[in-house]
């Protein structure tokens, strides 16, 4: 007997995407937005939850305020999180007030690191070592391609990971990875169960839906029924080169990096050895590491700072000596290498 019987259809492949590592006699937390990849994801959780007789579920939601909807968004959620049986938290922030101090960030990208504190400081309060997300698969492959056409390394077109650190002792789980967009909706419309539509999602000033109803729509649609998968299998691919190329990388870093107490990052010049096409790469990790933002960081800026670390001076005039960064990260170089702070 498989260990999914009597589950539905679409909670048994949610019950596959779950990490080895998932406790369900541990306290887990849910993100939900109110919409359909996140309310499928609730159900299904809900259902998986009773049958293991979790002890402690938390639901967990922002509350955004660009959208006068967004109250009522917070309502559905706390309302259908409370009729589980589930507590609710939620938190209210102010994207434009953000933004200003998170320099260089895009309202996407803030919003998502806003939402991922968030999930952090919860899961420390009641004690979770998991939060589960819905992403889909086709979030996965428009993501790739997002990446891909901004600019980006062999780690960023890798695509999301289906479970990974959030912060200390506590992982981002996206058991919905494999799963593609519809069959949420297919699942929510056979139980009965309503969701919140954002409009947002429709505005085309923000790359990821332009991506989404134009690019991979019209792709799919036309000549390139299989770009979803495509996109996913490359992807998957990097992944897997990236797993190798990381070993490299962290006798890279473990030898050349050198951290302050302040907070500073030193790039030692004479240490790096001559790895130039895995310096992109190193940055991104050492970016990771820090906990500074790279959604603006780019294949540009990255190209950038491995030529003022390979071939840059204090007396070169072809090399900026400094250059400020994505993030309010400001990058010089001193008479040892190349120097990377917060401003």
């Amino acid at each position: 007997m498989s260990i999914n019987d009597g589950l539905s259809e679409f909670s048994a492949d949610v019950s596959d995407g779950l990490p080895s590592s998932w406790d369900w006699q541990q306290p887990v937390i849910i993100g939900v937005s109110g919409g359909a990849d996140s309310m499928a994801l609730l159900c299904s959780l809900a259902e998986l939850s009773r049958r293991e007789e979790s002890p402690s579920v938390a639901v967990a939601h922002v509350e955004y305020d660009l959208r006068p909807e967004a109250s009522r968004d917070r309502e559905f959620v706390v309302q259908h999180a409370e009729q589980l049986g589930f507590s609710c938290y939620w938190e209210k922030v102010r994207i434009q007030e953000a933004s200003k101090v998170q320099q260089g960030g895009g309202t996407e990208a803030v919003a998502r690191q806003l939402r991922y504190d968030f999930f952090s400081r919860l899961a420390f309060e009641i004690g979770a070592r998991h939060v589960a997300v819905g992403h889909t698969r086709d979030d996965q492959a428009e993501t790739i391609l997002h990446r891909l056409l901004r600019g980006t390394g062999l780690g960023g077109v890798a695509g999301m990971a289906g479970s990974r650190e959030l912060c200390k002792g506590v992982s981002l789980v996206r058991p919905l990875l494999k799963i593609r967009r519809q069959k949420p909706r297919e699942f929510l419309e056979a139980i009965g169960q309503e969701w919140r539509e954002d409009k947002s999602n429709n505005q085309m000033c923000f790359a990821r839906n332009f991506l989404r109803h134009h690019v991979l729509a019209e792709a799919e649609a036309g000549p390139y029924p299989a770009a979803i998968e495509s996109l996913v299998r490359f992807g998957e691919q990097a992944s897997v080169e990236m797993s190798s190329r990381l070993k490299t990388i962290d006798v890279m870093i473990e030898k050349s990096i050198e951290q302050k107490p302040d907070g500073e990052i030193l790039i030692h010049q004479k240490r790096v050895g001559d790895d130039l096409h895995i310096m992109p790469e190193a940055l991104i990790e050492i970016w990771k590491r820090k906990g500074w933002p790279r959604q603006e960081l780019s294949s540009k800026h990255l190209k950038q700072l491995t030529e003022m670390i390979f071939c840059g001076s204090l007396e070169s005039s072809t090399v900026p000596n400094a250059v400020d960064l994505p993030g309010g990260i400001h990058a010089r170089l001193t008479s040892k290498g190349l120097s990377l702070q917060v401003k």
